[in-house]
């Protein structure tokens, strides 16, 4: 199999994810009937997941784990490390979307640079 088919499906989901992102965030977290429906508690599953959201928006978890999986990856040789990169995109990307954007950078580009490095010889 060829180098550049496994970078470009990694591409496509990339993309994909990116756009699933975007969807959450503007049809969830900043859509205003929402607002209107979350203000009584426990009726709608979607009050729920985006509390959650909010709660982890506000404490950066997506961000920090896909900082610390893409730094982890850094070290980790071969297969490991490309998945563990991948894995920091799949937490990064988000993150970047999702208000926290200060940190995800970081990770997005760690995990980019990990995913494109030549293996060792």
């Amino acid at each position: 199999m060829s180098r550049t088919l496994p970078a470009a499906w990694l591409l496509m989901g990339v993309a994909l994810w990116l756009a699933a992102s975007y969807g959450l965030r503007y049809g969830l977290m900043e859509d205003a009937r929402w607002v209107g429906l979350c203000g009584a508690p426990g009726e709608h599953w979607q009050c729920q997941v985006r509390a959650w959201l909010g709660l982890s928006i506000h404490f950066q978890i997506m961000a920090w784990a896909g900082l610390g999986l893409a730094v982890l990856a850094q070290f980790v040789r071969g297969r490991g490390g490309w998945w563990l990169a991948a894995l920091a995109l799949l937490f990064g990307v988000p993150a970047l979307v999702l208000y926290t954007a200060s940190i995800a950078v970081f990770a997005v580009v760690l995990a980019g640079l990990r995913l494109v490095r030549q293996p060792a010889a």
